[in-house]
C-alpha cells in the first residue's frame, strides 16, 4: 500500500471535517501553528495541504486573517 504523504493526509483530514460539517462554510480553520501541532509535522506539509484545498475551492486564504472554509455555491 503506498504511503500517503503528510500533505495529502492533512488535506484529507480537513476535507473530511468540511464534509462532516465540523468545519462549516465561513468557519476559520485552526491556525498554522495549531495544525502543525495537531498533525505533528513541520509547516511545509500543512501549507501544501492548504494550497491543495484552495486549488479545489474548499478553502479561501485571507492575507493576515487566516484560512476559511469556502462558502458553498448554490449549485452544489
Amino acid at each position: 500500500m503506498p504511503r500517503v504523504s503528510d500533505r495529502q493526509r492533512i488535506a484529507q483530514d480537513i476535507r473530511d471535517k468540511i464534509a462532516s460539517g465540523e468545519y462549516a462554510p465561513g468557519d476559520k480553520l485552526p491556525s498554522l501553528r495549531e495544525l502543525i501541532a495537531h498533525h505533528g509535522v513541520s509547516a511545509e506539509p500543512v501549507r501544501s495541504a492548504l494550497l491543495i484545498l484552495q486549488a479545489e475551492g474548499l478553502v479561501e486564504g485571507h492575507q493576515g486573517k487566516g484560512v476559511y472554509v469556502a462558502e458553498r455555491s448554490p449549485s452544489s
